[in-house]
Formats: C-alpha cells, structure tokens, sequence
C-alpha cells in the first residue's frame, strides 16, 4: 500500500490524508458519543456555562483517531519523513489526551494536568523539538539566539497554546473551527516553505477537525470536551515549531502567534483580567470574548462565525508575512483591530442612550 501511495502525485496524497481523516473523524464521532455516556464523560450546567442540559464529552477521540490514523497510513510515503519528530508528537499527544479524557471524566486539578503537559511538552523536546531563536529587529540578523532557553521557551509555547484552545472551547463549533483554520493556514504555509511533514500533519488535523465539526457546530450533539482541546492545541503548538519556528528566519515566531492569534490573545487577556481582579490565574470565569459577545446579544452561531472570521483573518495576514507582503498584512490586522473597536464604541454610545 505504501509502495502505491509513493506513486502518487504529492498534492495529492495530502488531498487523500484530508479525505481520510476527514472520514474517520465523522464516522467515529456517534460511537465517541456512546462511550462517553459509558464511562461519565458527561459536562453538566453551569452558571458560566453556554449549555442548559447534561452534555457529552470525549468527541475529542474521533479527532485524535482521525488524526493518528491517517498519519501512520500515509507517513510511509513522506521520503523526507522526520521519524524522531514525529514520533514525539505522537508520544506527547497520546499522554495529553489519556490525561484530557481522564479530566472529562474525573475533573482532574489544575496542577496535576499542568504536570502531565509539561511531561508532553519535554517528550517532544528530548525527541528534537525546540524553538531555536526568537524575532527581535534590533537584534543582529533579526533574531535572538536562545541557547540554553531554548527548552524553556518551548516548555511555554507548548503549555501555552494546549491551554490557550482549551479555553476558547466554551461555544458549539468554536475551538473545532478555529483549530480548523489554524491547521489550514499553517499547511499553506508549509506548502509554500516545503516542509512535507508538516503538511501531512496539518492536513490531517484540519480534516479530522472538520469531520467532526457537523457534529459539534450549533445546535452540538456532542462535545470535543478536553481530550479534543488540549490535544488540538498540542498538536497545533509543535507542528507550528516544526514547520515554522524552526528555521532562523526572523518573521517565523510572529507568523505562528498570528495564526494562532486568537486563542493566544484570548488567554492572555484572561490572565490579566484575573491577576486585576485579584483572582487565582487557573480559575474560570464568564470574561472570555465568547462570553462578551453572548452578553451583548449575539446568537451562539453569529458569536462562533464572527470568531471564525477574525480567526480567519489573522491566519490570512500571518500567510501574507509568509509571502512578505508584510504591508497588507498590517493593513487586515489593522482593519480587524478598528471594526472590533468600533463595535465596541458604538455598542457603549447606545447603552448609554438607553
């Protein structure tokens, strides 16, 4: 089989691993479903919450099948394959989703998940790993070596983003759609900067996430729960790495945090908001922009497919930078910045008038 598949045009076969995770994940998902109302992957109403009845959990399995299964069919027939790499992701995804289910199941505390992901995130490292340099203008060349800070930095990029997609997954359909555009936009990239790895990778996260999303966009039958979250946002943390940071170029680290935008500024955000309101970092809370929007009238679809347009947005002016066209690039990011602002404005000017 694998003999045949290297016959195969390349565009092609990453065309296939989209299909075939594609596949997996929407055919899998109604059986996830049945095995978390088995072992008590149930999420409850809450007061902060976006759902008003009992919920199933673990859907995220149908998307780490789709993605592991795909992978192990068509990386045989990658001839540059990076074995060592790739057996590190797999090694740190299977130990986030283990522990991810296990929090579905159990509601695990906050510091033994953030043990298990450091664990992960130290798989991937002793595997090859590592974020090797960091944009600065003013540095020589445009970037700053990291040397010895080279495994800490990547210990918090890691933890960074795996925790980052977690919380945005409050609303149906919305951390399954925003990883979606994530995994396209980074395999465009890798297209254009050659990385093979990375595209199989890519393509076979977005398609795992998108045969799951009929299942989980509004009105959700089931729930990707953190076994699909946090796994989503490891994956998407150390293809980043692998198919972009790696290299020295030094627009790389500003292209992965644009794509990844949105999660990231959401969860930054929500640390400071936290640490002013005097408030443990770790604890939940109704501020995150799913949350605003909701409260300012949106419907759960129109919040979702606004998110997914400014996702989108980002994604497309981190490709932008990736083709140098950096001055159009400012210019989207810019326009996002002023319609959100505007809203904003004229939403407050109203609600005082009333």
């Amino acid at each position: 089989m694998f003999d045949s598949l290297k016959g195969i045009d390349s565009n092609l076969i990453y065309i296939i691993a989209f299909v075939i995770a594609f596949a997996i994940a929407c055919l899998t998902t109604p059986l996830s479903k049945k095995f978390a109302y088995k072992v008590g992957a149930i999420d409850m109403p809450k007061a902060r919450g976006m759902h008003t009845k009992p919920m199933p959990l673990a859907g995220g399995i149908s998307i780490v099948l789709g993605f592991i299964i795909t992978v192990a069919i068509i990386a045989p027939s990658i001839d540059d394959l990076e074995l060592k790499h790739l057996i590190g992701l797999i090694l740190g995804g299977a130990v986030i989703t283990i522990v991810g289910l296990l929090d579905d199941i159990y509601d695990l505390p906050a510091k033994l998940k953030l043990f298990f992901q450091i664990l992960a995130a130290l798989i991937v490292i002793f595997t090859g790993t590592t974020i090797q340099a960091v944009s600065w203008p003013w540095a020589p060349h445009g970037v700053i070596l990291l040397g010895s800070f080279s495994n800490v930095i990547t210990i918090i990029w890691i933890i960074g983003v795996t925790n980052a997609v977690n919380l945005i997954d409050g609303l149906d359909g919305l951390a399954t759609g925003i990883s979606s555009i994530a995994a396209l936009c980074l395999m465009f990239i890798s297209i254009l900067h050659g990385e093979t790895t990375a595209i199989l990778l890519t393509a076979a996260l977005a398609g795992s996430c998108l045969g799951f999303l009929p299942h989980n966009f509004s009105p959700a039958t089931i729930y990707m729960g953190d076994t699909g979250s946090t796994f989503l946002g490891f994956t998407l943390s150390v293809i980043s790495i692998q198919g972009l940071i790696k290299s020295y170029t030094a627009i790389t680290i500003i292209i992965a945090v644009l794509i990844l935008g949105l999660p990231i500024f959401d969860t930054f955000f929500a640390i400071l908001r936290r640490l002013a309101n005097g408030k443990p970092v770790m604890q939940a809370d109704r501020g995150h922009l799913h949350h605003r929007l909701v409260d300012r009238g949106y419907s759960h679809k129109r919040a979702v497919l606004t998110l997914y347009g400014i996702s989108g947005g980002f994604g497309i002016a981190g490709i932008l930078i990736a083709m140098n066209d950096i001055a159009f690039a400012i210019i989207i990011i810019a326009i996002i910045i002023a319609v959100w602002l505007l809203d904003t404005i004229v939403r407050k000017i109203k609600a005082k008038e009333k």
